[in-house]
């Protein structure tokens, strides 16, 4: 489990593009047979991959932890975004198709991961965070996470919104989680940008055609940055930094928050001509 540690915003001034990238950007998340994890002090949240093709995958707790188990004291929201899979929670299964939502309360002791077919394995993108309140195993289909159609073609942001961990869906403690698909011949994402102070978010971009990039906007809105995105990869957004993106081709992404703020409609929105 990689960790990483905060910066501030005059600290992201002076970052170079290597900087920009070891600090904020992960590398690929879904490796074979493999979870990876990145553990970042933003509000504590853990972003990571499980891909089992060959053999169960076990979710460890980590010494930086000091738990028993690795959700002794945290939830966990997984998203699967590759084949047909099954998730274990303390021995029960689920299966998993390409989009659904499965969510793990705290105090469940053993989670594993399978794919249902090796020759096409299930990607789980998980994300988790700290949690005080112990809420069930609850699991959401694609068809049930209440799609939203936003945005238009004329500004190049036609999208489905699917909101699958928050307050009218899945009970968390914390977390919110859902994920976004652009439609073809859209491209940008999260436009007018916004920020909230009051909560992280983490990014997971995923279906990027693999000579294809997503470029990344992050930063202050009068001092904005980007990063170059590819299939898998994860993002990690400061509540101090707008999060908005525009790719080479239409693709998807999954978003995630926690913090002080549970309310996914608390945006302090930024005009797009006050950008920077």
């Amino acid at each position: 489990m990689e960790i990483r540690f905060e910066h501030s915003p005059k600290e992201v001034r002076g970052m170079t593009t290597e900087e920009l990238r070891s600090s904020f950007l992960t590398d690929k998340l879904i490796v074979e047979d493999t979870i990876r994890l990145v553990y970042t002090h933003y509000d504590r949240v853990i972003l990571g991959g499980a891909c089992p093709v060959r053999k169960r995958l076990v979710l460890e707790t980590h010494p930086e932890l000091k738990s028993e188990y690795f959700l002794q004291r945290r939830e966990l929201g997984i998203i699967n975004v590759g084949g047909k899979g099954k998730v274990l929670a303390d021995g029960q299964s689920q299966e998993l198709g390409k989009l659904d939502c499965l969510y793990v309360g705290k105090g469940v002791k053993e989670v594993a991961f399978e794919s249902v077919d090796s020759a096409e394995p299930a990607f789980f993108y998980l994300l988790s965070a700290p949690a005080h309140a112990v809420y069930p195993v609850q699991y959401m289909p694609k068809e049930k996470a209440l799609p939203v159609d936003t945005g238009s073609l004329e500004t190049s942001n036609a999208r489905t919104i699917y909101k699958y961990i928050h307050a009218e869906g899945i009970q968390s403690c914390q977390l919110v989680m859902g994920l976004t698909i652009l439609k073809t011949g859209s491209v940008w994402n999260t436009m007018p940008a916004h920020t909230h102070t009051r909560r992280m978010e983490a990014y997971f971009y995923f279906d990027v055609p693999e000579q294809q990039r997503v470029f990344h906007f992050m930063g202050q809105p009068q001092e904005t940055r980007h990063l170059l995105v590819a299939n898998h990869q994860g993002i990690v957004s400061p509540p101090w930094s707008i999060h908005s993106g525009c790719g080479t081709s239409n693709y998807s992404f999954i978003w995630g928050m926690a913090g002080e703020n549970y309310t996914y409609t608390d945006m302090d929105i930024v005009n797009i001509s006050d950008l920077r």
